[in-house]
């Protein structure tokens, strides 16, 4: 058994259930608008396996992709290639990005910043973003608050993915710590690859999830030292958000 992150197993499952342009709300759609007055070069942080930083190459985008796991990055140039796509992807962690270019604009879609377990490394990835980024230009990414279900220390789901190749993938999962005052979740994910019968794989996944208030993570950006820090919700820029918004939209702008 292996201890891992986005691993191989999981990689398998993610592409499986997150075809290449899957929307998650109308992100990728979102995206693609904001990003549509970009001249210059633009990087997705944590692009995975290729779910949004393709259609964005496919629209006429410069899109440069970063993630930290080999197994997403294999499988995005993987899928670039055979959409006859060239893309820069770098494999490094957000905390210790740095990269040869600057950027238009950053974007990290799907949540994927509330990844980063340790409150301080998010705050180290968010000055090394600011770094990599051109004056004036913006950062945009989205989060979202978890729901009451998920501050349940104990919670076991079980989930099964069949592959048109005939091979089963099982998932359990099971959170194993719940940390209200400082904001995160952890959860086990225990992946089993099988085969007529005969288990081939198995991983295990560490899985944190950080949250943040609303008009925290606004605080945060500015004491990074991001400006006009756009709130939006539910993917409509300048929405306001309610209690009732599901995802959160951010779009900073690092000082000319």
């Amino acid at each position: 058994m292996s201890f891992s992150y986005y691993g191989e197993l999981c990689t398998e499952v993610y592409d499986l259930t997150k075809k290449i342009g899957h929307s998650f709300g109308g992100d990728v759609e979102y995206y693609r608008d904001r990003l549509q007055s970009c001249n210059g070069k633009i990087l997705e942080a944590m692009a995975g396996s290729g779910r949004v930083i393709i259609p964005l190459l496919e629209s006429g985008l410069r899109v440069d992709g970063v993630d930290s796991s080999p197994e997403m990055l294999a499988s995005c140039r993987q899928r670039c290639d055979e959409r006859g796509l060239l893309v820069n992807l770098f494999e490094a962690k957000l905390q210790e990005l740095s990269l040869p270019d600057k950027y238009e604009a950053i974007i990290i879609p799907g949540g994927s910043f509330l990844l980063i377990e340790q409150r301080d490394e998010s705050i180290a990835a968010l000055k090394r973003l600011y770094d990599q980024l051109e004056p004036g230009g913006r950062l945009l990414l989205d989060i979202f608050l978890p729901k009451s279900l998920e501050f349940e220390k104990g919670k076991v789901g079980t989930s099964t993915y069949h592959f048109p190749n005939g091979d089963t993938i099982t998932m359990e999962s099971k959170r194993v710590e719940v940390n209200m005052f400082e904001q995160y979740t952890i959860s086990y994910f225990k992946y089993e690859k099988w085969r007529e019968g005969k288990l081939l794989q198995t991983e295990l996944q560490r899985f944190a999830l950080r949250w943040y208030g609303i008009e925290e993570f606004r605080l945060v950006l500015e004491s990074v030292g991001f400006t006009d820090v756009v709130i939006s919700a539910d993917f409509d820029y300048g929405k306001q958000p309610t209690n009732k918004s599901k995802s959160y939209v951010y779009e900073a702008v690092k000082k000319s």
